[in-house]
């Protein structure tokens, strides 16, 4: 004799997960509209980029006193990282270079997405903060071009000038430079970037500054500088 299948109600455990999803799927296409509505207001935004573990998240946090997520391992931001102030944004894009835990060609998937979010919103981003190590960044420049191989870092300035998107060079990590030693540091990187001249004296705009102390003062100044030239002196009051 056959045994005629029971009909069985789902569990209530079951129900809460279903009902739990549905909920965050609710959640997130509501968090991608008020993103969407965000970014459709978007005129004017400013980019920070550099290697993974140079600083840039604490660079933001000290300029605009926001939490802006950090860490101490290579490669914490992943995806870009918004901070919006009505039609003004900036955008921390994620580190490239060595990233801890991640491998090459994820690596490189994110360097390529950097690039191509440059290239969608070039239209919107007025200028980009290139953040360096600067104890670090001759000695890294040294080992690609034994290598043979164009430094990262160059080839982004390069595209960034390409673009004709106005790009500072945030010089971080300078406390950990001499005081004697710290000017022919920076003639070295500006050198390096392939300007002429010294740091203070070249077309470079060199901002020396240690975002872990909270000396931040020449990249604010640098900033509102061209703020200023852009006529959007508006922007001052995002920034300590």
């Amino acid at each position: 004799m056959s045994i005629p299948p029971v009909s069985r109600k789902p569990k209530h455990g079951v129900k809460r997960k279903q009902n739990l999803t549905k909920l965050k799927t609710r959640q997130k296409v509501k968090t991608m509209a008020k993103i969407e509505k965000k970014n459709n207001a978007v005129t004017f935004e400013v980019i920070f980029v550099g290697r993974s573990n140079v600083g840039k998240s604490t660079l933001l946090k000290n300029l605009t006193g926001r939490n802006v997520r950090t860490g101490k391992r290579p490669g914490v931001t992943l995806k870009p990282t918004h901070l919006y102030f009505d039609d003004f944004l900036i955008t921390d894009m994620p580190g490239f270079g060595f990233m801890s835990g991640v491998t090459k060609e994820k690596a490189e998937d994110v360097k390529n997405n950097i690039v191509q979010y440059i290239e969608e919103h070039a239209d919107r981003i007025m200028l980009a903060v290139q953040v360096i190590d600067s104890p670090a960044f001759v000695e890294i420049t040294e080992r690609w071009e034994l290598r043979d191989e164009i430094p990262i870092d160059l080839e982004l300035h390069d595209f960034l000038e390409e673009m004709e998107i106005i790009t500072i060079i945030a010089a971080n990590k300078m406390d950990r430079v001499k005081e004697e030693e710290k000017d022919g540091l920076l003639d070295q990187v500006v050198e390096i970037f392939g300007y002429t001249g010294t740091w203070k004296e070249s077309d470079a705009l060199v901002a020396p500054v240690c975002a872990r102390g909270g000396d931040v003062r020449p990249l604010v100044s640098q900033m509102k500088n061209a703020f200023h030239n852009m006529k959007r002196d508006d922007l001052f009051k995002h920034f300590n």
